[in-house]
């Protein structure tokens, strides 16, 4: 062979070697891992690994089999509120979404891309905020988006994230493999009203003590209102709950069960007037608060006004509220059922199944409760699987973080007591109230540095 060809048959060669080495850096020789479910959780950890070389396979079962509580087929649909609760790190809950920024949250990039007023709580457009997240995923290219319901766990590494309203087939499966029944509660989500629809002349503009320059409507009640809207909510007739007794997070009680415990209850809780006087003199009995839910001002939803009282009846008491009168309701309030596992007894500490290491649970699923903290639980599942999928060890996230506090919580918390956990300064370890703003600044540093590590 002529020089020149020797030349060409080692370029080939060092062209196909370079060609495998690139695969091979890519993850793209080894099989994907499985992604079910492409909620919150789902949809981070799929975010997370794409964005570090690993290939995903999401499978999501909506638009084929719809749930409950699910009005559309984007990913990451908020069912319940339109808020994320509070910005402010000085809330277990606004430090965790600043976690969630440094390990690269996609959920708190929709934030930040879809925010509507909401005084110091981050609230968003729904539809703005699932498309965000839609469009990314399904146009990454390291993500295959199967559409499809799962109803056995697939094989390979696998995360599950189905999240509460997961299917009836796979949930049997996951309880036949951990040897144990999932456990539920209820949730609820509130109605949603057109703002044309109300009388701007009756509700007013404020945040409560004037946090901001107004961005809820107010509804103030005298004392003869709230005592009629008070007997006609606790005697409204209710939708049906089948083959459960009820059990409800206390996070989205229904109003009307949060009323049937006394007159006082939800004039002390979601209708509290305190610092949303209309003006210096005005001394209302209870105030009725509504959120904008989407970026062009045309939708708002009632805050705190879960319920599961028939369709019907939510019109018939609601538009009860001064300046509610004729409102026009485009989504309903609704109860669904959800799931989770009692943590403590089936995951490890990496939220893998003790009965099958190779499956990963995130989300609510996994035993936290709300937005935030199901999205943190999907990018710390992905993190454990990208680590199981490089044959690597990576070290638990640092329990004084608000992630790592949760996930300390879900595999040390008592077994038989054990109950969806939200973010809170009571769990991070060594946290009091007089060392707040050092709690603070331990967990984002400490953050920073195990993203190091990973």
């Amino acid at each position: 062979m002529s020089t020149y060809g020797i030349y060409q048959q080692e370029k080939v060669s060092s062209t196909y070697f370079f060609l495998f080495r690139s695969c091979y850096n890519l993850n793209i020789m080894k099989q994907p891992i499985n992604i079910v479910g492409a909620g919150l959780a789902g949809t981070e950890a799929a975010y997370y690994l794409a964005n570090h070389q690993i290939p995903v396979r999401l499978f999501e079962m909506r638009p084929q089999k719809m749930t409950p509580a699910h009005h559309s087929e984007k990913f990451a649909e908020l069912v319940c509120s339109n808020s994320l609760k509070s910005k402010s790190l000085d809330n277990a809950c606004g430090l965790l979404k600043e976690e969630m920024r440094i390990l690269g949250s996609i959920t708190m990039e929709a934030a930040a891309k879809s925010e509507v007023p909401s005084g110091n709580a981050l609230a968003v457009d729904r539809d703005q905020f699932s498309q965000y997240i839609d469009s990314k995923i399904r146009n990454h290219p390291l993500i295959e988006v199967v559409n499809e319901e799962v109803k056995t766990i697939p094989n390979g590494i696998t995360i599950i994230a189905s999240g509460p309203l997961t299917s009836d087939e796979l949930a049997k499966n996951i309880q036949k493999l951990i040897g144990q029944d999932m456990l539920a509660f209820f949730d609820a989500s509130a109605p949603i009203v057109e703002k044309d629809s109300l009388d701007l002349d009756i509700l007013y503009r404020k945040s409560r003590y004037d946090q901001d320059e107004g961005s809820y409507l107010n509804s103030a009640m005298n004392e003869e209102q709230y005592r009629l809207f008070y007997h006609e909510l606790i005697n409204a007739k209710k939708a049906p709950i089948h083959d459960f007794d009820a059990q409800y997070f206390s996070g989205c009680m229904p109003i009307e069960v949060m009323a049937s415990r006394g007159e006082d209850t939800i004039r002390f809780g979601p209708l509290k007037p305190k610092g949303l006087r209309r003006t210096v003199d005005d001394h209302p009995y209870a105030v009725i608060q509504l959120r904008q839910d989407n970026a062009v001002d045309t939708l708002y939803n009632l805050v705190g006004f879960q319920t599961n009282l028939t369709y019907g009846e939510q019109e018939r008491v609601f538009r009860l509220i001064p300046g509610l009168a004729n409102a026009r309701f485009v989504r309903y309030g609704l109860m669904h059922r959800n799931s989770y596992l009692k943590a403590p007894a089936v995951l490890n500490h990496n939220l893998s199944l003790k009965a099958q290491d190779n499956v990963f649970i995130a989300g609510q699923l996994s035993g936290v409760e709300g937005y935030v903290e199901s999205s943190a639980m999907g990018i710390l599942a992905a993190i454990f699987a990208k680590a199981k999928y490089e044959e690597k060890k990576f070290p638990d996230p640092p329990i004084k973080s608000v992630i790592g506090a949760l996930n300390y919580y879900l595999h040390f918390a008592s077994i038989k007591d054990f109950a969806p956990m939200n973010a809170n300064f009571g769990i991070i370890y060594g946290a009091t109230k007089n060392n707040r703003q050092a709690t603070i600044d331990d967990a984002l540093k400490l953050i920073q540095e195990w993203k190091s590590l990973l």
